[in-house]
């Protein structure tokens, strides 16, 4: 039709509650509690800038979660945008499967291979973390099979991991709250072992554990189920260097040293899922080998990948495993792939970012706010229900309890890690509440006076908490 309008968002003619019906009405989210949507329905964000959003309404938000862990370089970057909009005009897609490839996917490939640890030097892209995971398991099957063990197909992940929403990821995923009675998950093959939060192990408190013996338990325990399922059937290991959705659990000194050395012993592969704590978050553009000081098998990798941009996910694994895999064979397709696999605006999204990144030395600044944000939410430790402030720079949460001593938590009633967030939100800042927990995980790019103020908020949001649950009787701190 000649002179029909193309689509795009005028933002002066936009009606509030016609877009918040709209989303109500037919949007279906991830994670959708159905009872609360039905009624609250969504918060319509609208525009944001460098650490902040705005809201449909005009109000602003420090953003204290970084989108969800991933808005790493802040919002509106020029730089990444005129990327996206430069190569979206020259070639917005093309075919990406057996032969056929794009430039900026070639060029990504070459520059992540470079900043990955040890012979990480192969490259699988994906639409985001789960798929990555994902893929990751059928490249770990893929190449025991190429080495004549296909019985080695078992897969060991932990408590309270969060690796994915398919529904190969979703089974290996750990935390309990995503086990929706509703839902199937894999079972038989797919194992968990303990969770590495010392704060919350009941079998630490009740045998008076160090952290050190903690350790030393959690490390036999991984040989131990090893050797249960037998070492000839085991094919990956998966773990967040810091986990994320699971609680921002930093795992004891040397554990990933330790496991690493445990899957070795027993031929079973590493895998390092770094979707959350990549580019940046912890200071450097890989956590594993900076931070941990492990080569993994494999890194997943997705969300600071892009910052959030574009949506791109990346397996990245060794020249030990691709040999094996690409050996001579006439059967030898890896038949698994997206139709968005190295998705030419995506990936020029990525280069954008890196570049921008590299730059300006984002993760430079990382390592030297990360300490102070990191100093001033431990400064919350003087509020009656703040037990513990966890995590490492741009990754942290703080924990609420009902008595600090004995480690309680506060009643479901309560529903203080929301009710918290409420109240942020209502002073202007983003946390993100996971049941007793908030999660902190801001753009990279705050300042020390953005610190402030959302240490400030949180403080604020938290007090009015406790009021509430003086209030109502469920807390008599």
């Amino acid at each position: 039709m000649t002179g029909a309008k193309v689509w795009a968002a005028d933002l002066g003619q936009v009606d509030p509650q016609d877009i918040w019906r709209k989303d109500r009405d037919h949007f279906v989210h991830p994670w959708t509690h159905f009872d609360s949507f039905k009624q609250d329905g969504s918060l319509v964000m609208d525009r944001a800038e460098g650490a902040y959003v705005t809201d449909i309404s005009g109000k602003r938000y420090l953003d204290g979660i970084g989108g969800l862990w991933c808005v790493n370089a802040g919002y509106g970057r020029k730089e990444i945008v005129e990327a996206i909009a430069a190569q979206a005009m020259r070639m917005p897609f093309y075919n990406p499967f057996v032969d056929t490839t794009n430039v900026p996917a070639a060029e990504l490939s070459a520059k992540l291979a470079s900043l990955a640890p040890g012979d990480l030097n192969k490259v699988f892209y994906t639409c985001g973390g789960s798929t990555a995971n994902d893929t990751a398991v059928r490249i770990a099957h893929y190449y025991h099979a190429r080495r004549g063990k296909k019985s080695k197909m078992h897969v060991i992940s932990r408590i309270d991991a969060y690796h994915g929403s398919t529904y190969l990821t979703g089974s290996i995923t750990g935390r309990p709250g995503d086990r929706s009675p509703y839902l199937n998950f894999l079972d038989g093959w797919i194992h968990h072992v303990s969770s590495p939060n010392f704060y919350r192990s009941e079998k630490a408190r009740q045998e008076d554990m160090s952290e050190a013996e903690f350790c030393d338990h959690l490390v036999q325990e991984l040989e131990d189920k090893i050797l249960e399922i037998g070492a000839d059937n085991v094919a990956c290991f998966f773990a967040e260097p810091i986990m994320g959705a699971g609680g921002v659990i930093v795992p004891p000194p040397g554990y990933h040293a330790r496991t690493l050395e445990v899957c070795k012993r027993h031929d079973v592969l590493y895998i390092s899922d770094e979707v959350v704590t990549a580019f940046g978050r912890l200071g450097h553009f890989f956590a594993s080998k900076d931070v941990f000081g492990i080569e993994p098998d494999m890194i997943v990798t997705a969300k600071g990948l892009t910052s959030g941009y574009q949506p791109l996910g990346a397996c990245i694994f060794s020249d030990r495993i691709y040999d094996a895999m690409s050996a001579p064979d006439p059967d030898g397709w890896f038949t698994n792939g997206y139709t968005y696999s190295g998705h030419p605006v995506a990936c020029a999204a990525a280069l954008a970012n890196i570049a921008l990144m590299e730059r300006d030395d984002i993760c430079g600044h990382v390592r030297k706010m990360g300490p102070y944000l990191e100093k001033k939410l431990n400064e919350l430790l003087d509020l009656p229900i703040v037990g513990q402030v966890r995590g490492k720079h741009f990754m942290m949460c703080v924990e609420n309890v009902a008595d600090k001593a004995t480690r309680e938590h506060l009643p479901d009633a309560a529903n203080i890690g929301k009710r918290i967030s409420d109240h942020c939100e209502r002073l202007g800042l983003i946390v993100r509440p996971l049941g007793a927990l908030n999660v902190i995980s801001p753009p990279l790019t705050l300042t020390e006076p953005q610190i402030d103020e959302l240490v400030g908020i949180l403080r604020k949001g938290i007090e009015a908490a406790m009021q509430d649950l003086r209030q109502e009787g469920l807390l008599k701190a």
